[in-house]
């Protein structure tokens, strides 16, 4: 039975340097990486051919925890026995996932901006042994307001699967009558009440909320001001979960319509050179460590194919010409490598200082998420309760709801039984009648503030109320005072209830 083993050199220069900017003992770091890979690579993890780094000694590494380390590794695993060189020495379980974890311990440290205390700040709301996070979770009873005659106040049981079909939510109203303190005040009482295990994906289409530091900090969020400062995002829109023929080949299709979706000028000749290029860039970087391309391999690509066949540039090459130049998103020769999930991360994308684009970030955003939202088991349900694991949030939606999101819309069907919502901020309750696809039927939470020219079919059916009263809330709805809402009424005797809603800036002064 070894008493010891030796790190690979790489992983002791990493916890070396952690010890000093973290002041935690190297015995407690190499315990976190190891935690950490076993919960990210789980029994796939890379096997470890180095032993010129820092001696690790069992008594020191196991402490009591033996039966503990051993529990967590089968579950793994898969299986309940191992050797005891299979369990700690220099060819062990214990030692792969210790070099491992830490280079995503690294990789984690340059990503919170090589800062220490928000390296702890980024375990704490990530790291969890499989599912064990998640079977903790409870109900989100959210304060939304106070009804405007008898004061009384309305509780949004958010995640009440025996009350509500889905959790989906529009927050509606013109500019100014305060939708957005209203959406921030729910989303941070969501993170506090989730223990911040419930996690958002916000698009900031204004550039407003990016600027409320009170909120930024109180929900614990991770702003990208894109185009401001050289800030991009650390997303790879091209990683695939293999790369296979037939994947490459389904990806690069879907990229091409989600493109041509977004940009009305790119017709079926573009869509069929950037599903050519997307295969090219590919197969450019197929024997390397890394084997999806970026933007720049794309536009790359794109260009030679156009110079070859003697076409001048179009469309197609002054968007991919954009995306690479504007650096949106990873690239290779980054200092970090591109996240490995979006879905279990609290963000802010800030696209307000774009002058093209905004939506196909999103677009590609909400690509990524769906792609990791299927491989997801559903989310667990406890006492009536589902937990909500991502909130896709999407501000100013009018200007993105025309759009057709695929993969927006497969969210909002199948993300219910994944724990995958999606809550909008538009200024009519006309935005959600698309011919394409039927949003209002699928919004479960809908609130609307102070609008102008609002249609009785879309009041109608946001509500669920009679003609008769829809069309008498076209004028009310257009009386409304700021911060009053007409929101669907919990009493099954009432077609509506109007309420005051609460403000972000009340609630967390």
């Amino acid at each position: 039975m070894a008493d010891r083993l030796y790190t690979s050199s790489d992983a002791d220069e990493v916890l070396s340097a952690l010890r000093f900017e973290t002041k935690l003992e190297k015995a407690t770091l190499a315990r976190i990486a190891f935690t950490l890979s076993l919960v990210k690579d789980g029994s796939a993890v890379s096997s470890s051919a180095g032993f010129s780094g820092g001696e690790m000694k069992r008594p020191t590494f196991i402490g009591e925890d033996e039966v503990f380390l051993r529990t967590l590794i089968a579950h793994v695993y898969g299986k309940r026995e191992f050797g005891e060189d299979e369990f700690f020495s220099n060819r062990s379980i214990v030692k792969n996932h210790i070099d491992s974890g830490a280079a995503l311990l690294a990789q984690m440290f340059q990503e919170t901006g090589r800062s220490g205390d928000a390296l702890i700040r980024r375990l704490v709301d990530e790291v969890e042994f499989a599912g064990r996070r998640e079977q903790l979770g409870s109900g989100l009873d959210i304060f939304i307001g106070r009804t405007l005659l008898q004061r009384t106040e309305l509780v949004m049981e958010l995640n009440n699967t025996a009350k509500h079909a889905n959790s989906h939510l529009a927050i509606m109203g013109k500019p100014g009558v305060g939708k957005t303190q209203f959406l921030l005040k729910i989303l941070t009482d969501i993170r506090v009440q989730s223990n911040y295990q419930t996690n958002f994906i916000y698009f900031d289409y204004k550039g407003d909320v990016v600027e409320n530091a009170r909120f930024l900090e109180l929900a614990r969020v991770q702003p990208f001001r894109l185009l401001q400062g050289g800030q991009s995002l650390p997303i790879n829109p091209f990683i695939l979960p293999a790369y296979d023929e037939q994947t490459i080949n389904v990806s690069a299709r879907e990229k091409a319509e989600s493109f041509a979706s977004i940009n009305s000028k790119l017709g079926v000749v573009q869509k069929g050179a950037l599903t050519e290029a997307i295969r090219a860039a590919y197969a450019k970087r197929a024997s390397s460590a890394t084997p999806y391309p970026d933007f720049p391999d794309v536009l790359e690509a794109a260009a030679a194919a156009y110079e070859d066949d003697g076409k001048k540039d179009d469309s197609l090459i002054e968007v991919l010409r954009d995306l690479s130049e504007f650096d949106l998103f990873w690239r290779h020769g980054s200092e970090s490598a591109p996240m490995d999930r979006v879905s279990n991360r609290t963000m802010l994308i800030d696209v307000h200082a774009m002058p093209v684009l905004k939506e196909l970030v999103a677009y590609l955003v909400i690509e990524r998420l769906y792609k990791e939202m299927a491989t997801l088991t559903d989310s667990p349900v406890m006492d009536g309760r589902r937990t909500i694991r991502t909130i896709l949030v999407i501000d100013e939606a009018h200007n993105y709801l025309g759009q057709k999101n695929m993969f927006l819309q497969r969210i909002i069907r199948e993300g219910r039984s994944k724990g995958i919502i999606v809550f909008f901020a538009s200024q009519s309750p006309n935005d959600y009648q698309q011919k394409f696809f039927n949003f209002q039927e699928l919004l479960e939470f809908t609130y609307i503030f102070q609008c102008d020219g609002v249609a009785s079919g879309s009041v109608q059916d946001i509500l669920g109320c009679s003609a008769k009263t829809a069309k008498e809330l076209q004028t009310e709805i257009a009386r409304l005072e700021p911060w009053q809402v007409i929101a669907r009424s919990q009493e099954k005797t009432e077609e509506f209830v109007k309420f005051t809603a609460e403000a972000f800036y009340k609630s967390y002064a």
